[in-house]
């Protein structure tokens, strides 16, 4: 069967749209099959916010998602922009240089772009 390759792409920090974002994943990944897909959620602008130790709102749901495969890529630029360190993340969360980078990369490389 052919392996899907998938980035979502989060820039807004708001509970609501990173439990929309964070859910459509879980559905995909159900759908598809764990060994069928893989998924990169791309952290951006206010985006980056919803990945802090504290307050760890989406810990419990990043920790699941991890341990399926997912990779998890902030991006270094909006850390500076918001005077946080890699520290200040959850421990799942891969700083990039830029996440717009990131997201072309992955799209040059066809994966299918998902902003829900």
């Amino acid at each position: 069967m052919k392996k899907y390759r998938v980035v979502f792409h989060l820039d807004e920090g708001g509970k609501g749209r990173v439990d929309m974002t964070l859910n459509n994943i879980e559905n995909l990944i159900t759908d598809l099959g764990e060994e069928n897909v893989d998924v990169e959620l791309v952290s951006n602008s206010e985006g980056v916010t919803a990945f802090l130790r504290v307050p760890a709102l989406h810990e419990a749901k990043v920790k699941r998602l991890a341990a399926k495969g997912v990779r998890f890529a902030v991006c270094a630029n909006s850390l500076r922009q918001f005077g946080l360190t890699e520290d200040a993340l959850l421990d799942q969360m891969e700083v990039v240089p830029a996440g717009v980078g990131e997201l072309v990369r992955k799209q040059a490389e066809g994966w299918a772009y998902i902003r829900p």
